[in-house]
């Protein structure tokens, strides 16, 4: 599996982020507050742009910049947050990343491999709470099978069902892919492709990346493009924040963003935001390099937000409640809830501390997150309408650049809201969620506010999965 290095992109010019990041710290505040208000008009911004906003100290201009990314977010995605959960099916690995419970020589780690009836197990669980999509997450090593083992795990989440429930979109997050292995990932009708850099600084990849074939920078930077390459029309970038300096990761990010769009006329439908956490034999993972703290985090996901409004922000159970919480005004789109990251980690008792990936911030369970998120004004939203309608790649970012998307997803949040409020929420829940409901199908506008009530109508009178 190693890359044709003729056809290698190397897109991440270390060069000219040291250049964008000392001309930054010269910026006036009046040169700041004319970043913010083009950020504004939900066009983008540059990396010269998000720069100027990375070196904001002033408390005024940053909660401006807040300010700015609470518009942004507000015009593309409403309040809505899509609700997920990650589902480790194997934490075998061949690598040795100094930052991850599941590297090859740690033998403090428990191995497993879930069988299809462990999957379908977790799976009926999750279901059970309500669930409709979730994120198939696996070390980078698979059993004598090989890659066929991920192909038959999306098959049996997507055959398993619970009275009338059942997961109707699956994302991946797994090991580098070469093209014909994306055509197979796409055939098995998964959503998103999603995967991270950890770290795009070179000399510190190859410090954490001891051995194993994530060792290799280019083979990883590039997978995007063979994804894209094979037809995946969505895919999913981040970095590991806390292994190298997070102004640089912001920028390089920003390039690899570009050479997206430029070479596939889109970008990337998400961006995640994990910080290191503490995980079982990493000394790494307990003290990280360069820690990014709770004020940095924040702006980290609000000038996401403003560079890059189109594009999903994902927000895991890595970090704590009143951290998740802090960021849904800021920008965020998309949550995780109830997790666990461990193989057969909801099916099974016990706490699976040794078998897990890293060590989790927000315990809390999906009925608790979703009465949280309905009490602080937002819609839960369970919908993966757009991925069953085509609305993917570029028909998707045709209709979000513009912010035309909530008129498809504000009606579909709130339905699909009401079918998780009808047949797995507990009572506070219900109660909380109801409110919510009923507030948002009064003070949604015209024929969104039509089309809303008209969904929300047939979910109340026992219709399922309904959208449009």
């Amino acid at each position: 599996m190693k890359p044709d290095t003729d056809k290698t992109t190397r897109f991440i010019d270390e060069g000219r982020i040291a250049e964008t990041l000392a001309a930054a710290r010269r910026s006036s505040p009046a040169r700041v507050r004319e970043v913010i208000a083009k950020a504004r008009q939900l066009e983008g911004l540059d990396a010269d742009e998000v720069a100027v906003l990375m070196e904001i100290s002033d408390s005024a201009l940053l909660e401006e910049m807040f300010a700015a990314a609470r518009f942004v977010k507000d015009e593309i995605y409403g309040n809505r947050l899509v609700i997920f959960a990650p589902l480790y099916v194997a934490n075998l690995c061949k690598n040795e990343c100094s930052y991850c419970a599941f590297r090859a020589g740690n033998t403090e780690l428990k191995r497993r491999t879930l069988t299809p009836d462990e999957i379908a197990a977790d799976v009926k669980v999750l279901i059970d709470q309500g669930h409709k999509r979730l994120l198939l997450v696996s070390g980078e090593e698979y059993p004598k099978e090989g890659f066929n083992y991920i192909l038959k795990a999306i098959d049996t989440i997507y055959a398993t069902k619970s009275g009338r429930g059942e997961i109707r979109r699956v994302n991946v997050n797994i090991a580098p892919l070469t093209v014909d292995q994306f055509k197979q990932l796409k055939e098995a009708g998964i959503g998103t492709y999603q995967l991270f850099q950890e770290t795009y600084h070179r000399e510190t990849y190859a410090k954490v990346h001891i051995a194993g074939a994530k060792k290799n920078f280019d083979w990883r930077v590039n997978v995007m493009d063979r994804a894209m390459e094979a037809g995946i029309d969505d895919v999913g970038i981040g970095v590991l924040f806390g292994l190298y300096d997070w102004k640089f990761e912001m920028l390089a990010m920003q390039q690899h963003i570009h050479h997206l769009e430029e070479k596939f006329g889109v970008g990337p439908h998400t961006i995640s935001v994990p910080r290191i956490e503490p995980a079982v034999g990493s000394s790494l993972a307990e003290r990280p390099p360069h820690a990014v703290s709770d004020d940095d985090f924040k702006k980290i996901v609000a000038i996401l937000r403003l560079a890059v409004p189109y594009t999903g922000i994902i927000m895991s159970t890595r970090e704590n409640a009143d951290t998740r919480r802090a960021t849904f005004q800021l920008g965020v789109s998309q949550i995780s809830a109830g997790s666990r990251c461990n193989p057969g980690g909801y099916a099974e008792l016990g706490d699976g501390h040794d078998a897990e990936q890293f060590q989790l911030g927000d315990h809390r369970s999906l009925d608790e997150v979703v009465r949280d998120v309905a009490s602080l004004g937002y819609t839960p939203s369970f919908c993966t309408a757009c991925y069953r309608l085509g609305r993917t790649g570029a028909d998707f970012m045709d209709l979000a650049k513009p912010g035309l998307i909530k008129e498809h997803c504000s009606p579909n949040a709130l339905s699909s809201c009401m079918e998780y409020l009808m047949g797995y929420a507990s009572s506070e829940t219900r109660q909380a969620g109801e409110k919510l409901v009923n507030h948002e199908l009064k003070t949604m506008p015209g024929s969104i506010g039509k089309t809303a009530n008209e969904l929300v109508s047939r979910v109340r009178k026992n219709e399922r999965d309904v959208f449009v």
